[in-house]
């Protein structure tokens, strides 16, 4: 996955477009997603961060530690 999505693959545009796409498919049957996490996101669309940092972020977030 991480490859298709990847900066290195994609344009700021592509990446816009990937970030809005799953956002508005995120949200329809749930809250919109966390400040931070759109936060993490912008990085992504900025090419700051790769898509499995932004993911692994918000999942570790998340995460319930027994």
């Amino acid at each position: 996955m991480a490859g298709k999505y990847s900066i290195a693959e994609t344009t700021r545009v592509q990446r816009e477009k990937i970030a809005n796409d799953a956002l508005a498919i995120s949200v329809l049957d749930a809250p919109e997603p966390s400040k931070e996490t759109l936060n993490l996101v912008d990085e992504y669309i900025k090419g700051n961060m790769e898509i499995n940092e932004v993911l692994k972020k918000t999942i570790d977030k998340y995460r319930v530690t027994v």
